[in-house]
């Protein structure tokens, strides 16, 4: 009854996102590893784009380091990019270009885990293993009256409970059970059963769930707040225009090899205007990040008192940044300046997520960003 309600209801609400129904187990990994940590319309706007570059397994591990960071630039956590292009040079180099068919499999690949494991096997292959996420752990929780309990024991009940809802069919006359299960318990999560202000009225399982609103969830980590600044510096050449911008030495545990704005020391710009004020967050870190641009004589002493080493600095051409491996802040600021061109998001009939900042501010919220 649980599993014909739930399939009842995905079939008429589930919203169309462009890695839905695909055929080639390359997209759906491509889709799940990008979907880590990061909202869905973010993932949508790097999606075509990405594929159109690395259109399969082969031309991804082809390709440059540099080249694979460029494509992500934006949707953070810049690990998962690496790990995505190590894995295809080993598919390509130890299994003949072949993607593991199962769970198990999967998880010998550079960066996949438990969840992504289960969500490739499940939706590319058709394996009869639940997938557990924010979302479906958050329906469990509901429906079986419990509270979130951040323990062994806590994380096995989910667990246990989401294996005995998952169809044991396989994927067989083109009804995919296993998969479609589990991509419909996590759009009733992420659409419906909300962490907040939960949409009860529309859910399917109303009937059976024993919580009817929200569930009593552990304390969320107290967020930092850490200042931060970068600075802007541009030259003509004739008719280009450069950008002046510092990489991040290859032996840095976050975004290492990627470009980013020259950073500059709070002493260098005290008592000076910013020219924008961005508040970028980072896990359980809020950088309230001031972006300063020079002119005249004064450029020169400000890119000299940049914190960056001098041969870290490289101008790099506006038409070119979209080619570069940026950071997400260095993308968004340099898009927000109108210094880099803006890309327009493939939203389909994904709605908008709302802001709290009035129209006009200058403050740029961003959840990027590793």
């Amino acid at each position: 009854m649980f599993r014909r309600r739930l399939m009842q209801w995905y079939r008429a609400n589930a919203r169309k996102l462009p890695w839905r129904g695909v055929t080639d187990p390359y997209r759906t990994w491509v889709s799940e590893i990008m979907l880590q940590q990061t909202r869905v319309a973010a993932v949508i706007e790097h999606y075509h784009d990405f594929l159109r570059k690395f259109p399969t397994i082969v031309a991804l591990s082809l390709a440059p380091e540099a080249e694979v960071l460029a494509a992500w630039s934006g949707l953070g956590y810049y690990r998962r990019a690496r790990m995505l292009h190590k894995a295809s040079q080993f598919i390509v180099r130890e299994r003949g270009g072949s993607l593991p068919t199962n769970e198990a499999g999967l998880r010998t690949l550079p960066g996949i885990g438990e969840y992504t494991g289960a969500a490739i096997a499940s939706i590319a292959f058709g394996e009869s293993i639940a997938v557990v996420d924010g979302n479906v752990e958050r329906v469990i929780l509901r429906i079986t009256g419990r509270p979130q309990l951040a323990t062994a024991a806590g994380r096995a009940f989910i667990q246990e409970q989401a294996q005995t809802l998952v169809p044991k069919k396989k994927l067989a006359h083109g009804v995919n059970a296993a998969g479609d299960h589990n991509q419909a318990m996590m759009e009733l999560g992420a659409t419906v059963c909300l962490p907040k202000g939960p949409l009860c009225g529309g859910c399917p399982m109303y009937w059976q769930c024993a919580t009817r609103g929200e569930h009593v969830t552990a304390p969320r980590a107290v967020q930092r707040s850490l200042p931060a600044a970068f600075l802007l510096s541009l030259r003509k050449r004739g008719t280009a225009t450069d950008v002046l911008l510092h990489r991040r030495d290859a032996a840095e545990s976050l975004m290492a090899g990627m470009f980013e704005l020259p950073p500059l020391p709070e002493e260098a710009v005290t008592g000076r205007e910013p020219l924008l004020r961005v508040r970028h967050s980072i896990t359980n870190t809020n950088y309230y990040v001031q972006v300063f641009a020079a002119r005249g004589p004064r450029d020169k002493k400000m890119r000299l008192a940049t914190t960056g080493k001098e041969e870290a600095l490289e101008w790099v051409q506006t038409n070119r940044l979209a080619q570069q491996p940026l950071t997400g802040l260095a993308r968004k600021v340099l898009q927000r300046l109108d210094v880099m061109e803006v890309r327009g998001i493939r939203l389909e009939d994904v709605e908008p997520e709302e802001t709290t900042e009035p129209e006009g501010s200058l403050v740029v919220m961003d959840e990027d960003d590793y």
